[in-house]
């Protein structure tokens, strides 16, 4: 296990670190995570929840804050309806509501329920409208995007065992084939 909690290390390490690098993150930013650390074990979805590897992954993803100013939010696991960690202040500046749900890793799963008690003000929200986020093991975060979503390509493909996605969103374009999407506004 020792090996497998260095392994998760590294390559969460590695993402973030891809992340920061990309320029899709700005400050302000609300960036969803969906995490099955049953599936970064290389076991079934909901079957072995890690609050180890949820320690690891949650402070990695710290770094986004620190470096990046950008609001975390942590995606629960269906049996609270995908429901998001946040901040209460971040409940308030996005207008969201409460809903009355604490996770547990074995309703929540154990990242949401490892954010929940290490986080400043946790509250639960129902939905967010986030500008980016990623997905490790197939947690399915699309409910949560912000339209239009983009994928985004890492060279590092998994967290330990689960395969990941990233996504970052981008203004609908509008307009058909005449419209120009490059500011072309001239200087005076």
């Amino acid at each position: 296990m020792k090996e497998l909690n260095q392994k998760v290390q590294n390559d969460i390490d590695i993402v973030v670190n891809e992340w920061l690098e990309s320029g899709h993150l700005h400050a302000g930013d609300v960036f969803v995570i969906g995490c099955s650390t049953s599936e970064v074990i290389g076991k079934h979805i909901g079957t072995a929840g890690s609050v180890e590897v949820a320690g690891s992954i949650f402070t990695a993803l710290q770094r986004l804050l620190q470096k990046e100013n950008v609001v975390l939010a942590f995606q629960c696991c269906e049996h609270l309806n995908r429901a998001l960690v946040v901040e209460r202040e971040t409940m308030r500046a996005n207008r969201l509501e409460e809903v009355a749900a604490v996770p547990v890793p074995t309703a929540g799963g154990s990242m949401a329920s490892y954010a929940y008690k290490h986080m400043n003000d946790p509250v639960l929200v129902e939905h967010i409208v986030a500008n980016a986020g990623i997905d490790i093991g197939e947690t399915m975060i699309g409910m949560h995007m912000k339209h239009v979503a983009v994928p985004l390509r890492f060279t590092q493909r998994t967290i330990g065992e689960a395969r990941i996605t990233g996504a970052y969103s981008r203004p609908k374009l509008i307009g058909g084939k005449r419209a120009n999407y490059d500011d072309t506004r001239e200087d005076n």
